[in-house]
């Protein structure tokens, strides 16, 4: 009893190990490459399988899922001879897990060295400013060379992204001045503009009040000679009138009587204000005819009538 229950033992334990040697279940996103004899003989899929004990073997596990890889930092001299550190950050996929386990020793090892090959290249093509502005340019670059090569790797590289472009701490200063005499130069100009905008509204503010204060008195002026040309037009349609009175009153009976008779008041009264003109009193020739004066008045209003 003892032999037998050993010898059950062991074919139990032998039967143990041949299931777990042949049993393979493979993950989701996962493929195994199989080999056979230390050849390639077939490649799993996620699920479960079985494999033929000591004879088959898992050579090797890929996962197809998209990987990030950092790639360090490295010195790069740009075309002015500038030194930089550049580093950046790829993403790959395993397409092909065959040519990834055969086409290549270390496909993760060669991405990045020809990533950094790359990098190197570009950096060497543009000057330091422009390689600060050329980012876009430097990943489409580094996919395109990357995306090329690594075909026969089994890998597809998606995209890189440059992280961080850091020139030395020398340049980096300059570039901070550079920066703030900019900056001073700007808030220059904008001064002056603004000096310059306000010179101008003052200009214009001073010509529009000038303007305004001119039309102004014009318009005064023209008011002014509107109305003296308004008031000598009454006074003379005044005198119209009154003229037209008194030669209508002329016609009528004893009218002629009594213009002699204003006329020759009048006169004396003319005389009058003569004589008392300054500080020599004029005396009529003959001053017991005032009555004589008076009816030759009379006279020279008749004459003009006739």
């Amino acid at each position: 009893m003892t032999n037998v229950s050993f010898l059950a033992l062991g074919l139990l334990i032998i039967a143990f190990i041949f299931v777990v040697r042949a049993v393979r279940i493979v993950p989701q996103q996962t493929v195994f490459i199989i080999e056979r004899l230390g050849k390639f003989n077939e490649q799993l899929d996620a699920g479960l399988h079985f494999l033929v004990p000591f004879i088959d073997r898992v050579a090797y596990k890929h996962s197809i899922k998209e990987v990030p890889m950092d790639v360090a930092p490295q010195t790069c001299i740009t075309r002015d001879n500038t030194q930089v550190q550049i580093d950046g950050i790829l993403y790959y996929q395993v397409t092909d897990p065959q040519l990834a386990s055969y086409g290549t020793a270390n496909y993760e090892f060669a991405i990045e060295q020809l990533a950094k090959t790359m990098l190197r290249s570009e950096a060497g093509k543009r000057e330091l400013d422009r390689l600060l502005e050329a980012r876009t340019e430097i990943n489409q670059a580094v996919v395109s060379a990357l995306d090329e090569a690594s075909g026969a790797w089994g890998v597809k590289v998606l995209r890189y992204e440059v992280k961080d472009i850091t020139p030395p701490e020398s340049i980096l200063h300059a570039m901070e001045l550079q920066i703030k005499a900019e900056r001073e130069k700007r808030a220059l100009i904008a001064r002056s503009e603004g000096q310059r905008q306000e010179a101008m509204n003052k200009a214009e503010g001073e010509q529009k009040s000038a303007v305004m204060i001119s039309d102004g008195e014009r318009q005064a002026a023209v008011n002014r000679a509107e109305g003296e040309a308004q008031a000598i037009k009454l006074v003379a349609e005044a005198t119209a009138t009154a003229i037209r009175s008194i030669a209508a009153a002329i016609q009528t009976e004893g009218g002629e009587k009594a213009i002699q008779l204003k006329v020759a008041e009048q006169y004396v009264s003319s005389f009058g204000n003569i004589a008392k003109a300054g500080n020599t009193v004029v005396v009529p020739a003959d001053m017991g005819n005032m009555a004589g004066l008076i009816t030759a008045a009379m006279e020279i209003v008749g004459t003009k009538k006739a």
